[in-house]
Formats: C-alpha cells, structure tokens, sequence
C-alpha cells in the first residue's frame, strides 16, 4: 500500500473500474487475472498491527497507468481485530497513506462475529448474507402477497393486512384483543387495521432506497427475513432461532408474510428462541458501560471456559454472566482435564456418548443436564480400574465432543497463555530446572521463591513422584 493509491503491476486495462480482490497480503486478482502488488506497508502501531497480513482485501476504485486508485476498502477472512474495529481501520489507512478512504465498517463486523464466535468453537456459517443483496426478492414477495389479497398500498407504503391471515398470533400465543391493545396510541391514518405492518415504506433523499413499482423505498425489517430464507433455506426449513425478546412481532409477522407468500405452506418446523443475556446481574447495555464483546473476553479467559460457562444455563432461560461462573468454569476443566491428564497413557477408542447424556441433550437441548452427565462420566474415569479406563476415558470425550468441549490435549489446555502473560514456556522451563536444580541442593528457600515468582506471575506449579509439572492459574 502506497500513499496515493494501490501500486499494482500487469493492469490488464487502462482503466477498469469494480471490485479487485486480494488474495494475500501481497496480491490482487482482476477477475482470472493475478495482478501483483510492486510495494506493501506492513501496519505496525500497536493495535493495528497485522490487519491484513494473510487478508483477503476488496478495494473499490478504478486503475490507470497500472495504478489502482481505491475509494472503498473492505476487510474480510483471517484479519485479526483488536479494539474498536472502525477506529483500527482508521489508524491502519493513515499509516498506510490512506486515510481519507471509506471502509466497509459492515464487512468488518460480520467478520469480528464469526472469527469471535469461532475462537468459542462454533463453525463458520454456510451463509451470511446482506439484506441488501436481496431488494429483487423482497420486491417480489411484495407483489406475491398484494395478489393473494394479504397486503395492501397505501401512501407510498406497502402494508400486510393483518385480519387477513387468521392464524396470526398463534406464535406468541396473543389474542387479536391483545394484538389491538399492543399496538400503538397514534395508529398511522394509512393503515386498515391497527396491527397491520409495513413491508415497504417511502424514503427521503438522504434515506438508502430502491426503485420499486410503488416509488423509491426500503423494505420493513420483517420482509428481509424472510426474502433470504426463502432463498438460501426455501419456502419450509427446519429450524429457526433467535431472541425471545423477537417472538413478537419480528417472528410473527415473519410467519405471516412467508406462510401467505407461499400458498400457506408451513414456514418453519421448530422455533428456538434464547433467554435474555444478564452480565452480574444487570441488563447488558452500552448506556450501563457493562456490554461484552466476544473478542475482549477471549483475551481475558480461556475460551473454552467461556463456552462451558454459556452451556451451564439452558438456552431457553434467562443467562446472568459473572466473572464468578467463568473461574468456575475453569476450575472445572482443569479438574476435567487433570483427570485425562493423568489418563494420558490409556489408550484412545472411539464409544458412543453415555445414553444418560444423550438423552439430556434430546431433551430440547438440556445443556445444564448433560453437563450433569458430563460430571458423573469424569468422576467413573478417575474411580475406573485398569480394566475399565478404556470405555470411561472414551466415554468423556465423546460426551465432551458433543458440547464442543475436554477435545484439547490436556497439557496444550494447562499451559495455555492469557493475552498479555508476560512470561513464556521457554522461561517457565527455565525457572523450573532451576527451582529443582536448588531442591536437590536443599536450597529450600530458592526453591520457594521461584515457586513464589512463578505465582504471581500466574504460573501454578505441582510435584509428583512423575516430576515438576506447570499450568496457568
């Protein structure tokens, strides 16, 4: 990156304007064309260091002279974010020579959730898309539900008559008197019946907006929904999930528009809505300076203890986030893998988790159950004779693989290094040989004071009749 624009080499034309995507740090492809870059920077300033190192960069603009001239720069797989992730891009464009470029703040954030999401061991979604992406089906949903009669124009508006569709409410379990009561004082004059919601509304100039057959617009927050199901999921799936704070009305009048869009289909087979996120006991909101951010807590805390701590309330219930429950979620996986640990020389088979187990998670998902399960299989691992070990070894990582836990080595687990340590295992090591090194000198009170040393800076040592073994605290 060169101050001025994005030094580029072999520009297949004079001037081509669109999108050109990196495939390194060091590298574009103009459509099948590689194009390589003759001069990077490398972002260095704390923070920012290494933001696109191994990125995949998209840079909207046009190249002359082989010179490609960015407006729009965008983020995608593998950025490591630290922080706030706008004022990162910032810093990182102006040492780069860029800073009057815009950036796709939207991409960014997307980003940070799967790569957050994913430090807690969930998989990449198959699909993430842009409400956006998906005007043309929206629009011709809209049209679907004005021909069948359940949606109306008024004033620029498009609405969906809610009397229209008699199983509405059943998700929620409202009644129309409770709809009507819910609705707001000032019903808009436009609207047939107080309930009904809009799928299309006007724009002003300053508003983002599409042409559509009922003037310049946007579409109403529910229609997304359903527009991208339908096409990435089709008119009947499985599953779907969300906020219970979105049974009403996002979820219901989602039902609404995809069941009569689609000649009354059934929409989805299982709702699955989570509990409200409490953090030490209060709501979580920026306004409180208590909001948490997946990135900032993987620094803090060991993942997989994060991800214990969220499994231990059922999804259904309402969850309080305590620093408490995490350092007790981390006790207990040093217990756990303490156990496997000192299992190390069993050998690995391949079992079945324990019926009990299973039958607790086929129970709408009762995580705090079967982590009850999880318990009793490590407490038979540890009480198990030499004939046994086998099958309750295995019987613990195949229960812990279902949770997405306990499938670390368990040394890898104990010697795993916080964010900011300050201390590395070469060092640890050192220390180590020496506190023995002074043990069979007698020199106790060296030992001691490296054991004191190593404490406080985090490092937590245990002596068996097998040698010195170290973990993090």
């Amino acid at each position: 990156v060169e101050p001025g624009g994005l030094q580029v080499a072999n520009a297949a034309a004079a001037e081509i304007e669109g999108f050109v995507t990196a495939i390194s740090a060091g590298g574009f492809t103009l459509g099948a064309q590689p194009v390589v870059v003759t001069a990077s920077t490398r972002f260095e300033n704390g923070v920012a260091g290494d933001l696109i190192v191994g990125a995949k960069l998209e840079a909207e603009g046009s190249i002359s002279g082989g010179i490609l001239t960015a407006t729009k720069v965008s983020f995608r797989d593998n950025v490591r974010l630290e922080g706030d992730i706008a004022s990162i891009v910032g810093n990182a464009l102006t040492l780069a020579g860029l800073p009057g470029l815009t950036v796709d703040v939207t991409s960014l954030t997307e980003l940070d959730g799967v790569t957050s999401v994913g430090a807690l061991g969930v998989g990449k979604p198959d699909h993430q898309p842009k409400a956006t992406d998906y005007i043309t089906k929206m629009l011709l949903m809209i049209d679907k539900l004005i021909k069948a009669g359940h949606a109306y124009e008024a004033e620029g508006h498009v609405l969906f008559n809610v009397p229209s569709w008699p199983d509405y409410g059943k998700l929620s379990r409202r009644s129309r008197d409770d709809l009507v009561a819910g609705a707001r004082v000032e019903v808009a004059p436009y609207k047939k019946d107080p309930a009904d919601f809009v799928l299309w509304k006007p724009s002003t100039d300053e508003q983002p907006g599409w042409g559509s057959p009922w003037g310049r617009g946007r579409p109403g927050w529910h229609l997304e929904c359903s527009a991208m199901n339908e096409a990435i999921n089709g008119d009947h799936f499985d599953i779907h999930a969300g906020g219970e704070d979105l049974i009403f009305p996002h979820h219901e009048n989602e039902i609404a528009q995809s069941v009569c869009a689609h000649n009354y289909e059934p929409y989805v087979n299982y709702w699955v809505h989570n509990g409200y996120l409490m953090v030490e006991g209060k709501k979580m909101s920026k306004s409180l300076g208590n909001f948490l951010l997946v990135h900032d807590l993987v620094k803090e805390h060991p993942p997989e203890a994060l991800r214990l701590v969220l499994l231990s309330a059922h999804y259904r219930q309402p969850f309080d986030f305590t620093n408490e429950g995490v350092a007790a979620a981390k006790k207990t996986l040093d217990r756990y893998y303490g156990i496997l640990r000192d299992n190390a020389d069993v050998e690995d088979v391949n079992v079945d988790a324990p019926p009990a187990f299973l039958e607790a998670l086929l129970d709408d998902l009762n995580t705090p159950k079967a982590l009850g399960e999880l318990a009793a299989a490590a407490k038979r691992l540890s009480a198990a004779g030499t004939n046994h070990k086998e099958q309750a070894k295995a019987e613990l990582r195949a229960a812990g693989a279902l949770l997405g836990l306990l499938q670390q080595d368990p040394e890898s687990w104990f010697k795993a290094m916080p964010t900011g340590a300050g201390i590395e295992a070469k060092e640890i090591e050192s220390l180590i040989e020496a506190r023995n090194a002074a043990r069979k000198s007698k020199d106790f009170k060296e030992a001691d004071r490296i054991r004191d040393e190593l404490e406080a800076r985090g490092i937590l040592i245990e002596d068996s009749a097998q040698g010195t073994k170290w973990r993090t605290a």
